[in-house]
């Protein structure tokens, strides 16, 4: 998997940056396939998520109380990010501290659903976040992405790749 952060700029202000995610140079990010996908059906939902996210960036920073904690592997900062707290909309990111945000996939969480698991889309796009995290922890270990000395944004190679893949590619 090859992946580039992206700034939105739009979103980041004094208090946080919003990044989301280019995957082997698709069409779109994370975060644009997401509003494609919802635009229609949660038309308000995705403004409120938007605005929510603008606030964070902006104004408050990205506070815990905006997410669910604990959406990934222990350690790795995968939350999900509500319009409102019994919304069904759901965005799933990557949380560090309260300055730096990454918002990739997500989709609609159905009444019915008790957990992500019961839901293909919503798995596969949590577990996405997941492998993000998990490459992103690698190259910050390797030296190779870092935080800037206020934590507001990632500094060093914003394109990373997962040699492993590479490895299997070429078997």
């Amino acid at each position: 998997m090859k992946i580039k952060l992206v700034k939105i700029t739009q979103l980041s202000g004094n208090k946080a940056s919003i990044y989301t995610v280019l995957i082997d140079n698709d069409n779109g990010t994370l975060f644009d396939k997401f509003i494609i996908e919802n635009k229609i059906s949660f038309k308000s939902e995705l403004h409120n998520l938007t605005v929510r996210l603008k606030t964070m960036g902006q104004d408050t920073g990205a506070r815990e109380h905006f997410f669910k904690q604990f959406e990934g592997n222990p350690g790795d900062g995968v939350c999900a990010l509500y319009d409102e707290p019994k919304s069904h909309l759901r965005l799933y990111c990557i949380r560090y501290g309260t300055t730096l945000v990454i918002v990739g996939g997500g989709g609609y969480k159905p009444k019915n659903i008790r957990a992500l698991q019961e839901d293909p889309k919503l798995t596969a796009e949590n577990h996405k976040m997941r492998s993000i995290s998990q490459l992103i922890t690698a190259k910050m270990s390797e030296g190779q992405i870092w935080f800037t000395k206020d934590y507001m944004e990632f500094d060093g190679s914003l394109e990373l790749t997962n040699e492993d893949d590479e490895d299997d590619e070429n078997d």
